[in-house]
């Protein structure tokens, strides 16, 4: 394994490791989640580049699209929250009361 995909490798696993083990706030979980998807659209670059295959060029740019789309709904819905509960911890969330 080379430098580049293990320090891409790492930061995927400590992206997926704060968001399973610190979910206090909803930001630091979409914080998390947009860690884990900029490793993915490196990693993926890198491959296409390494692979010199020009056909599967326009994959990295679909998941940067696919990245914004997840993170303008993860900022609505943390200003939603933000605006019902009054804040953002996770643990003020009940789904039970809906």
């Amino acid at each position: 394994m080379t430098p580049a995909h293990f320090s891409f490798s790492t930061a995927f696993i400590l992206g997926l490791m704060g968001l399973a083990f610190h979910r206090t706030h909803l930001l630091s979980a979409l914080l998390c989640l947009e860690g884990m998807m900029l490793s993915l659209f490196i990693a993926l670059s890198l491959w296409t580049l390494q692979m010199e295959m020009t056909s599967y060029s326009a994959a990295p740019m679909l998941l940067l699209a696919f990245s914004a789309c997840e993170a303008s709904a993860g900022l609505a819905l943390l200003v939603a929250t933000a605006r019902t509960h009054g804040t953002d911890r996770l643990q003020s969330l009940n789904l039970l009361q809906c």
